[in-house]
């Protein structure tokens, strides 16, 4: 397993966190994601032999957010 965190743009409350976190659970590879309001970021925990750092971010982008 991998492990990378990524920069998450217009997080703002709880529905937020939910929305990034699902939007990459959703993902075939994906073990775990944890988002943060704090820190405005998101780990994830991957199986980089089923998906791509490329793959999480678009999903988050697809959920609404920007990714730095």
């Amino acid at each position: 397993m991998k492990h990378v965190s990524l920069q998450v743009e217009k997080m703002s409350c709880g529905n937020c966190l939910s929305t990034v976190e699902n939007a990459l659970n959703g993902i075939e590879g994906v073990n775990r994601a944890k988002a943060s309001l704090e820190d405005k970021k998101v780990a994830v925990e991957y199986d980089e032999t089923k998906t791509e750092v490329y793959d999480l971010a678009e999903a988050v982008r697809k959920a609404g957010y920007i990714v730095l």
